[in-house]
């Protein structure tokens, strides 16, 4: 793949890597060097053409591979030129694959959920015409070695059946897991997981689903007393011998027992005049209103301790 700049001297090495900042890679002594605006630029229209001729070549609908998408992720992409094709000085690219770490929730052999964290194939292209020599393997196996990974420990997102095809021809990777996602995995992957994959539980039959969990079984056993004064249990209360004495200060409700009904002046009065003759009955009954002083004040000359007893 050719570009209108010189390719060979914004990549010094055969193997380029650039991370999420894409900046350009340390130039060689004695070559000019152009802005380095000027550089970025020119790594970002290289990513976004890389991109388009993979989605090309997989038919896809749109690029998963641009210069914007490199930016907002952690993803490496390992860029392959060629130094021996210098059309006008300029040089060109061969391919590139990018990679990066992505946390999935992936099936072992049991079919038991795992919570992994794998280094994965995100995009994988090589130019048609130079396929078929090697190409694709130099960038494979330098990309393993810098990340120091095996063949069986990656994860490919979506792989193509050429893809698939080139990893059993070189990597004897041919018995995949199945997977409920767009990952396949390979036999092996959960031999050498550091740190070891966090399993999850696997899902319990529909007989072994208990309405409450243990805590909830734990506290259902604890019963709960209700509010003063609904948790005082009805008892029949016995006099104590020697009653405190009542209180009427703050915090000290004296238990009192029910209150006599009331009973009206009139109605008094009339149960007075039906009971049998009594020297206070009389002085009551002729105390009214409109009595004479002197009656009033016989009536109350008499004892406190008279007057109470009725």
């Amino acid at each position: 793949m050719e570009f209108p700049f010189d390719v060979d001297a914004l990549f010094p090495e055969r193997i380029t890597v650039l991370d999420q900042h894409l900046r350009p890679p340390a130039r060689r002594p004695g070559t000019t060097t152009p802005a380095r605006v000027d550089l970025q630029q020119q790594i970002m229209t290289i990513i976004d053409e890389l991109g388009k001729a993979s989605a090309k070549a997989q038919n896809l609908s749109a690029p998963i591979t641009s210069a914007s998408r490199m930016q907002s992720n952690r993803h490496v992409v390992y860029i392959l030129k060629d130094s021996s094709a210098r059309p006008a000085g300029k040089g060109a690219i061969i391919g590139f694959i990018k990679v990066g770490y992505k946390k999935l929730f992936v099936l072992d052999d049991r079919e038991a959920h795992n919570e992994v964290e794998p280094l994965c194939i995100l995009d994988f292209y090589i130019h048609e015409s130079v396929q078929r020599h090697g190409h694709g393997r130099e960038l494979f196996q330098y990309m393993l070695q810098k990340e120091r990974v095996e063949p069986h420990q990656l994860a490919i997102d979506r792989p193509s059946q050429k893809l698939l095809k080139f990893l059993n021809k070189h990597y004897n990777l041919e018995t995949t897991v199945p997977q409920v996602n767009n990952f396949v995995i390979f036999e092996g992957f959960f031999a050498h997981q550091h740190p070891p994959a966090r399993k999850l539980p696997p899902k319990r039959a529909e007989g072994d689903i208990k309405p409450y969990s243990s805590s909830d079984r734990e506290f259902l056993k604890v019963a709960v007393e209700p509010p003063w004064p609904l948790n005082r249990a009805p008892r029949r209360a016995t006099p104590p011998a020697h009653p405190p004495p009542r209180s009427s200060s703050l915090g000290n409700s004296p238990e009192r027992g029910p209150l006599r009904p009331f009973v009206p002046e009139q109605e008094l009065l009339r149960s007075l005049r039906l009971c049998p003759p009594h020297p206070t009955a009389r002085l009551l009954l002729a105390a009214d209103p409109g009595g004479s002083p002197a009656q009033r004040r016989r009536t109350s000359s008499l004892p406190r301790s008279e007057e109470s007893r009725y």
